[in-house]
């Protein structure tokens, strides 16, 4: 029996499109934009096509607007994607849903998972009723991550009342407590004080390290990349643009700068 990493992500040729209304100038327009408004087309993802290995962490970067949270949602399987072949951990997101919800944990940013008026250990022990973990499981996981990320100094404080930082680390607590083998961080430490970054990036690397996990992380915190990740995917106009490995990206980008910010900078204007 073979030991080298599966595939967990598999995407080839992703579109996704969307239908918004176009209004027309002046009243005649105004009044068919209400009663009987015609639409076009728009194309927020085109031909993206990643592969990422099982215990893999990769950046899924691009400037805002680029199609990098379409994307994220076709692979967690909130968007169905218009054409296109996916698979996340074997399964098909946007068909296989509730097997896809037990295979992937998901941050997103400032939406958090934890219910505001509940002392966040409420919410972790409501999210252990909803995907079924098994009490001592449970409370294993809950003490490598008090472990880890220090949430038993406020965990019994309601959510509403928890800094940025505190809240993000017991959201990503939440996101894994079922123990995925995919995490979607989109912008995870957006907010955060230099101190609290470095925390959850540590938490990152022992989830990818030690424990196998598969990570996407999107970012524009460039720092955040260079210390966490070795591959970069960049996305620009819906199109995945770059996939390689970060020192590739200076070597075509950087005209000599080792900065990322630099580099990064060079290849959207260049990816345009």
């Amino acid at each position: 029996m073979s030991d080298s990493p599966r595939q967990m992500i598999v995407a080839r040729g992703l579109r996704r499109t969307f239908k918004v209304p176009r209004r027309e100038p002046g009243l005649a327009g105004g009044l068919r934009y209400l009663v009987r408004p015609s639409y076009e087309t728009k194309v927020a993802v085109e031909e993206a096509s990643l592969t990422v290995m099982e215990g893999e962490l990769v950046a899924l970067l691009g400037p805002n607007g680029a199609g990098k949270s379409t994307l994220i949602k076709m692979l967690t399987g909130i968007l169905e994607p218009t054409a296109g072949s996916l698979t996340v951990a074997g399964l098909v997101p946007h068909r296989d849903r509730l097997a896809n919800a037990m295979a992937i944990g998901a941050v997103f940013g400032q939406r958090s998972q934890l219910w505001w008026d509940l002392p966040a250990r409420d919410s972790f022990q409501i999210l252990r009723e909803v995907f079924g973990i098994d009490e001592h499981d449970y409370q294993v996981r809950l003490r490598e991550f008090d472990r880890l990320l220090e949430l038993s100094a406020f965990w019994q404080t309601r959510v509403r009342h928890l800094s940025m930082g505190q809240r993000v680390r017991c959201d990503l607590a939440a996101a894994l407590l079922h123990d995925p083998p995919v995490v979607f961080l989109d912008e995870p430490t957006i907010g955060l004080d230099a101190l609290a970054k470095e925390g959850v990036r540590e938490f990152l690397r022992h989830q990818v390290e030690s424990r196998g996990r598969t990570v996407v992380l999107t970012t524009h915190d460039m720092t955040e990349v260079d210390r966490l990740a070795r591959r970069v995917v960049l996305v620009n106009r819906g199109r995945t643009v770059f996939d390689g490995e970060i020192e590739d990206l200076r070597s075509r980008y950087g005209a000599g700068s080792h900065d990322l910010e630099d580099v990064m900078n060079v290849a959207y204007r260049e990816t345009r």
